[in-house]
């Protein structure tokens, strides 16, 4: 990128250490009162629900199309493939179909392919 493109691009700055954080440990055992007359204002904050680190949020099931079943023909509408029928598997996991041609018939290999862009 040029030097122009370089000078939209906002900066990360050093985080350096909270000389509150020392006293916000101190905070949370003192009422309100003692807070607001020590400068330090734990109270008031709408609390998060935060994951823990290997926690992830539940995904619900993409929902299959109401005439796709395994077996049912479908016709790709995007990418390489695109126009060519295709045998419908199974869904996945993630929610894409895995279709193939299968390969012999009509070249499409295994595929993984979005519900959005394929006709049943």
């Amino acid at each position: 990128f040029g030097s122009s493109h370089r000078g939209s691009r906002p900066h990360r700055q050093r985080r350096c250490q909270d000389p509150r954080s020392a006293r916000a440990a101190e905070a949370a055992e003192m009422g309100k009162a003692g807070q607001a007359r020590n400068g330090v204002k734990t109270f008031g904050k709408t609390k998060r629900t935060a994951l823990k680190a290997g926690e992830k949020k539940a995904q619900s099931p993409a929902k299959l199309k109401k005439n796709v079943e395994p077996g049912s023909v479908l016709i790709l509408l995007a990418g390489r493939f695109r126009g060519k029928r295709v045998v419908f598997l199974k869904q996945l996991e993630s929610g894409l179909l895995l279709v193939t041609g299968p390969y012999a018939v009509n070249g499409v290999p295994l595929r993984r392919v979005n519900q959005r862009f394929c006709i049943a």
